[in-house]
């Protein structure tokens, strides 16, 4: 358990808060590159269903598709002003909530919050920070998250140093910033993108890939 993941979720939170109310309201009709059959009110309105749905019990299918999309549905006709105003009804408490879980859990809701607050700022074209403690925090769990899977492991060459994630002898050591990484592992970047990054051996993009339930793009999404 950890005070950070709250305090992450907080920062997230007042990020996406300050983008959506610059942003002219039209763009939040425009699909979202990374997330090809939401637009981007939909990115949003998933990220303010799951505070809703965990604060008040509603877990049935936790992270589920049919989950997910029955908060972008709920919303369909939601202004952008009153999805800010639900997610701050609601984001205390589930701060509060992320703060006493533990990191598996809280982790895996800041890995999915910060992956999709880049999906809103690619489809606005603004460039989101890279180096929030969204993105770390999230970054930290996907790569322990590769270790508890038994995936094989993969020295992660970051700016701050090397990273081992997975089990057994490491099978590549491959270098680029840590936040295309973190875009990687959840089919956020191309095979051919991923091929480009520092690699020691012959690349094998799908070997970044964090779950089964990712694939990679076929196009860029131009982030």
């Amino acid at each position: 358990m950890s005070e950070s993941h709250g305090i992450a979720y907080r920062g997230l939170r007042a990020r996406v808060r300050d983008v959506v109310e610059r942003v002219d309201p039209d763009a939040l009709q425009r699909v979202a590159p990374a997330t090809p059959r939401w637009r981007a009110h939909d990115v949003l309105a998933h990220l303010v269903g799951v505070p809703d749905d965990v604060v008040h019990g509603r877990m049935d299918g936790l992270a589920s598709e049919p989950w997910t999309q029955a908060q972008v549905d709920a919303r369909d006709a939601a202004s952008a002003a009153a999805l800010l105003a639900e997610w701050d009804e609601n984001a205390p408490q589930f701060e509060v909530l992320l703060a006493g879980a533990p990191d598996a859990i809280a982790g895996q809701a800041i890995f999915d919050a910060a992956a999709h607050e880049h999906d809103l700022c690619n489809a606005f074209g603004v460039r989101g920070d890279r180096e929030s403690d969204a993105v770390r925090v999230g970054w930290d769990w996907v790569r322990d998250l590769r270790t508890r899977g038994g995936a094989p492991a993969i020295c992660f060459v970051v700016e701050t140093g090397e990273q081992i994630s997975g089990v057994g002898d490491v099978v590549a050591r491959i270098e680029a910033p840590r936040f295309e990484f973190f875009r990687a592992v959840s089919g956020r970047r191309t095979a051919t993108e991923i091929a480009h990054y520092g690699w020691d051996r012959e690349a094998d993009p799908p070997l970044l890939l964090a779950a089964e339930i990712f694939s990679m793009p076929a196009d860029s999404i131009g982030e």
